[in-house]
């Protein structure tokens, strides 16, 4: 039986609800009829100008439901999507369209300035999209890629030098979510037409690209949300009865602090999904005060097309227990075990790198073979590079970061690339960056400075400094000063040490 693939799923849902709401977004609603004759517009577009299957194409722009007409319609052409994160500093963004060499891009007006058409793709305008779709013929092109053919093409941050586009296929999207019964499936991780979805975390994620992914397979009504907003986070919810949102920690806090929030009736609202980081207990006690729903927690990464291990509700207890420590089991269909630096299983209860192996994962690195095969080995595990332990039941527990990341707001941050951009200040000798305890965005980036002899750097300067050469998240909130750094004998930077003073 041939499998399906994305574009599948959205011919079914024409066929089957063709008038039921696929998406709304500031007011504008497209019912399932008219998003699969918009992707066969977009498919016929992609193919008029020129592209070839496996070509791929590019979106720069802030969340909205022309993201996923973009997508799909993509893929129907055989095409590849890759979301560029918005807001990367302009270097970082002509890097990824740099290595991704795409031959169309469609960007918000607000980004234009960042693109070169000189560079061999076109650019197309948001504000010019609906007119030049609507002029394409709306028959359906079947070219689409194939089960095993990358769909998306998403960018995950280098823990050293330039980020890596990480290739998932429409295997790796959808071979998790189809063709099981609804008893290997958790309640709270399963769909169908009534639910009404919130899609607010950013679609150059896999957190907003896959959660908008599920809501379409399922023929659920999904409600785009164009950059996340607490205030405008709850008026959606109550005016369309939204039954599933997912969100950071951090961003659930603010909701939960938002003075509306506390009189609001939630009682349609059945799940809060959340990743990034772990729930803070009082957060969670908060939360369940707020919205007395169920809460599950999701772990996933990039590479293995999001969530592939969960928390289920029934492990949340507003008393607290051991297992909100972790991360929970694996879904059906995943395997995952806790090996040591040669890829030997530990004893349970050991702490090692997890590894993960299922139909999800990525099919590698676009044009970096070399990193593949440092993530996934010959048998198919891929090392996720963090530090954990499974117990005697299954649940997975994290340790530490092995590759020293920061979760900021739900936003992943590597030291290396701060500190490489803080070096380059005149007035500093060394620096090292950590990640610090912060009571609204979980952590919040800290750089620990040594300046050059004789100098005494402005921190709001060197904030500034950052700022202009990486993107605006992942700049320092905060410098320190001090005479040397601790260090191991080989010259590497203890930032445990660091961490360890100020938590």
């Amino acid at each position: 039986m041939e499998q399906p693939v994305l574009a599948d799923m959205v011919r079914k849902q024409a066929a089957e609800r063709a008038q039921a709401t696929a998406l709304i977004f500031e007011g504008r609603e497209t019912n399932y009829r008219d998003f699969d004759r918009h992707t066969n517009q977009i498919a016929n577009g992609l193919i008029a100008a020129g592209l070839q299957q496996g070509d791929r194409v590019a979106f720069l722009g802030k969340n909205s439901d022309h993201y996923f007409e973009y997508w799909i319609g993509a893929a129907k052409a055989g095409l590849v999507l890759v979301p560029v994160n918005w807001r990367l500093a302009p270097p970082e963004v002509a890097y990824v369209i740099g290595n991704c060499t795409p031959k169309f891009v469609l960007s918000d007006a607000d980004f234009l300035d960042r693109l070169d058409e000189g560079q061999g793709y076109r650019v197309l305008s948001s504000d010019e999209f609906a007119a030049w779709r609507d002029a394409q013929s709306d028959s359906d092109p079947h070219r689409d890629a194939g089960y095993d053919d990358p769909v998306l093409q998403l960018y995950t941050s280098g823990t050293t030098g330039h980020p890596k586009g990480a290739m998932l296929t429409n295997r790796s999207l959808l071979s998790l979510r189809t063709g099981r019964s609804p008893e290997e499936v958790a309640e709270w991780n399963r769909w169908g037409p009534d639910d009404v979805s919130l899609i607010a975390m950013p679609n150059f994620h896999i957190s907003g690209a896959g959660w908008g992914l599920w809501t379409l397979q399922h023929g659920a009504k999904g409600v785009v949300v164009r950059e996340f907003d607490p205030h405008q986070v709850l008026d959606l919810i109550t005016r369309y009865r939204i039954t599933k949102i997912m969100m950071v920690p951090t961003a659930m806090r603010i909701v939960c602090d938002h003075p509306a929030a506390a009189g609001t009736d939630f009682s349609f609202l059945k799940y809060i999904c959340y990743g990034g980081s772990a729930i803070p207990l009082d957060l969670l006690r908060q939360a369940i005060a707020v919205f007395g729903c169920g809460f599950a927690q999701m772990y996933g990464m990039t590479e293995t097309a999001g969530t592939i291990v969960g928390l289920p509700p029934e492990d949340h207890d507003p008393a607290g227990n051991a297992r909100m420590r972790g991360v929970g089991r694996p879904l059906p269909g995943v395997e995952v075990k806790i090996v040591d630096a040669e890829g030997n299983e530990v004893p349970r209860g050991e702490v090692g790198e997890i590894a993960a192996r299922s139909t999800a994962n990525m099919a590698g690195y676009f044009n970096n073979d070399a990193a593949t095969a440092e993530t996934i080995d010959a048998e198919g595990w891929l090392r996720t590079g963090d530090a954990g332990s499974m117990d005697a039941d299954g649940y997975i527990y994290l340790a530490d970061r092995m590759k020293d990341m920061i979760i900021t707001g739900g936003e992943n941050v590597y030291p290396a690339e701060v500190e490489n951009a803080l070096y380059s200040h005149p007035q500093v000798s060394d620096v090292a960056v950590i990640g610090v305890p912060d009571p609204k965005w979980g952590e919040a980036v800290k750089a620990i400075v040594v300046p050059v002899d004789g100098e005494q750097p402005d921190p709001a300067d060197l904030i500034a400094w950052a700022r202009e050469r990486i993107a605006a998240y992942k700049a320092p909130k905060s410098v320190d000063f001090r005479d040397t750094l601790p260090r191991n004998p080989s010259g590497k930077i203890l930032r445990r040490l660091l961490r360890d003073e100020y938590r």
